[in-house]
C-alpha cells in the first residue's frame, strides 16, 4: 500500500472513534483526498433492498443533496448487485442508468462504484472519484470500502438516523421488534453460505428466522406463529428468545422445541407457531431437525430438487401436545441447498387468484443458480417477484432462509483479496481489454464496464382437519397423522 493509503486508512480509522454516524461523511470525504478520491459518496440500501440512499449532508457537485437511487437498473446497483467494482467514464449523475451514453475515452475523472461488505452482508455502495490511470485506485477503493463499511457496522445500533435513514414508511410495533432481534441476512465462511429475506418488512407479524455458528454446528430456525398482529410478533419473538437461551446451554433439538412450546403457552394465550430447528454438522453434512408442524425443508442439488424433507410432523409449539416423531436426520453431499420457507412464500395470491406456488419458488431459485446469482441477491430478486405477484402488497409473512454446504459459491460474496493484492496483473489486463474496446466502440458503447473482484403431492403446510382449528393458521398435521393418539399435558 502507498503512504498515502495507509495515511488514508489510518487517519480515518483515528478521526472516527469520537463521532456519530453523521459525521462519516465529511470524514470519508477528506481523508480519502489524501489517496486522491474525490466526490466522495456514500449509500447505504433500504430496507427492502430496493434503493440506495445517501447517508445524510452529501451534496453532488453542484451543491444540491443527493437523492436515493435503485439498485435495479443504476451502475451503482451494479455494484451492489454482483458484489464488485463497478468501472464508469465519469458521469455527474450518480443515479445514471447503466445504459448511459459514454463520454470520449479519455476524457475527464474515473468514477468506480464499490460495495459496502460486512463480511457477506451487503451494506451498501461507495463511489469516489479518481484521475484515468491510476493503477492502485481499485485496490485503495476496496479497502476504503471494507473500512467504512466497518464503521457503519459499528455505528448503526445506536444511530436513529441510520434507522430512519433506510427506512421509506413506518414500522408496526411487531416489525420494529423482530427486524432487531434477527441475524443479518447473509453469512458465509468456507463451509457453508447463510441467506435469509423476509417481506412484509415494515408490517412483518408472526415469521422470524434464526441463525448462528458454534464451532462446526450451524443452528438454524425458521417461526411461523400465528396471526399477523402484535400478538403473533410476540409469539415469534418468545420462539427466538427460548431458542437461542436453550441452544447456549447445549440443549437438545427436541426438547429445545418443547422449551419453545412451554414458553408460549405460558406466556400468550390461545397462540401458537409452527417452525423447524435444524442443526447442520458442517464437517460431516450430517442435518438433523425437528419439524413442528411447518413446511417440510427442501433440498437442490445438481440444478434440480433431489429432497423433500417430509416427515409426521410434531404439533406446533404452544399447544402442549406431546412429540412423537422427534429428531429426524438427511445426509447432504457437498454442493448441496437447503430451502427453509413459510407458507407467505408459496402461498403468495395474485389478484386474479393464482399461487406463486411450490414449484414456481423450486425454479426461481434453481434458474438464478445455474445462471451464477449469489444466494442473498437470489433471494433478494425471489422477495420482489412475489411482492410483483401481489401487486406490491402481501397477504401473509413470507420469509426465506437458504443454507449451502461446501458449496464453491463464497467468491461472489466477496471482493477478491486475491486479485486486489495484485493490482497490475489484477486489473492490468482487464482494464486494457476494456479500455482497447471502448475506444473500439465508442459511439456504441455503454459507460460502465466491471472490474469484477470475484470468480467469476409435497408434504408441506398444516392443513386445518384437526379439532384443534385456528383459521388464522393453516393446521395440517392432523391431516397426516390423524386424530389419535394424541395427549395435552397441561
Amino acid at each position: 500500500m502507498t503512504d498515502d493509503g495507509e495515511r488514508m486508512l489510518g487517519g480515518l480509522l483515528d478521526a472516527t472513534q469520537l463521532s456519530a454516524m453523521e459525521d462519516l461523511p465529511g470524514l470519508v470525504a477528506a481523508y480519502g483526498r489524501l489517496a486522491g478520491f474525490s466526490q466522495t459518496m456514500i449509500y447505504v440500501a433500504d430496507l427492502q433492498q430496493q434503493l440506495l440512499v445517501p447517508l445524510a449532508g452529501q451534496r453532488d457537485v453542484y451543491g444540491e443533496r443527493l437523492e436515493a437511487i435503485r439498485i435495479d437498473a443504476t451502475m451503482a446497483g451494479r455494484a451492489f448487485r454482483g458484489v464488485e467494482i463497478v468501472e464508469a467514464r465519469h458521469v455527474m449523475d450518480p443515479a445514471a442508468p447503466e445504459s448511459v451514453p459514454a463520454s470520449p475515452a479519455g476524457e475527464g475523472p474515473q468514477r468506480l462504484w464499490v460495495p459496502l461488505l460486512s463480511g457477506t452482508e451487503r451494506v451498501g455502495v461507495l463511489g469516489v472519484s479518481v484521475q484515468r490511470g491510476s493503477e492502485a485506485a481499485a485496490l485503495l477503493a476496496g479497502r476504503l470500502a471494507s473500512l467504512v463499511s466497518l464503521l457503519l457496522i459499528s455505528k448503526r445500533p445506536y444511530s436513529d438516523s441510520y434507522s430512519r435513514l433506510v427506512r421509506t414508511r413506518p414500522m408496526t410495533l411487531s416489525a420494529e421488534v423482530l427486524w432487531n432481534l434477527l441475524p443479518p441476512g447473509a453469512f458465509a465462511d468456507d463451509r457453508v453460505v447463510v441467506s435469509a429475506a423476509l417481506e412484509p418488512a415494515y408490517e412483518v407479524g408472526g415469521d422470524a428466522y434464526d441463525y448462528a455458528i458454534d464451532g462446526d454446528i450451524l443452528h438454524v430456525s425458521i417461526f411461523d406463529a400465528m396471526g399477523h398482529d402484535t400478538a403473533a410478533g410476540l409469539t415469534a419473538t418468545i420462539a427466538i428468545g427460548s431458542a437461542r437461551t436453550s441452544r447456549r446451554q447445549g440443549t437438545n433439538l427436541p426438547a429445545t422445541s418443547e422449551a419453545i412450546d412451554a414458553a408460549i403457552a405460558e406466556q400468550v394465550t390461545g397462540r401458537f407457531a409452527t417452525g423447524v430447528l435444524a442443526d447442520l454438522d458442517l464437517r460431516t453434512g450430517r442435518l438433523t431437525w425437528v419439524n413442528r408442524g411447518h413446511h417440510p425443508p427442501l433440498v437442490i442439488r445438481g440444478g434440480q430438487q433431489v429432497a423433500t424433507l417430509t416427515s409426521v410432523p410434531d404439533p406446533p409449539m404452544g399447544l402442549g401436545l406431546d412429540l412423537s416423531t422427534g429428531l429426524l436426520h438427511y445426509q447432504l453431499e457437498p454442493g448441496d441447498r437447503l430451502l427453509f420457507y413459510t407458507d407467505g412464500i408459496i402461498e403468495a395470491q395474485s389478484p386474479n387468484g393464482e399461487l406463486f406456488g411450490l414449484e414456481r419458488f423450486i425454479d426461481f431459485i434453481i434458474r438464478r443458480e445455474a445462471d451464477g446469482m449469489s444466494a442473498p441477491e437470489t433471494l433478494r430478486r425471489l422477495i420482489q417477484a412475489i411482492l410483483a405477484h401481489q401487486r406490491g402488497r402481501l397477504q401473509d409473512d413470507a420469509t426465506v432462509l437458504t443454507a449451502e454446504w461446501r458449496t464453491q459459491r463464497q467468491q461472489p460474496l466477496t471482493l477478491e483479496r486475491s486479485r486486489l493484492t495484485a493490482p497490475h496483473e489484477a486489473r492490468g489486463n482487464t482494464m486494457i481489454k476494456s479500455h482497447r474496446h471502448a475506444e473500439n466502440q465508442a459511439a456504441s458503447s455503454t459507460s460502465v464496464k466491471s472490474t469484477s473482484f470475484s470468480r467469476g403431492s409435497n408434504g408441506s403446510g398444516w392443513r386445518c382437519s384437526s379439532s384443534v382449528a385456528y383459521a388464522p393458521k393453516r393446521l395440517m398435521w392432523a391431516a397426516g397423522r390423524g386424530r389419535s393418539g394424541r395427549s395435552g399435558r397441561r
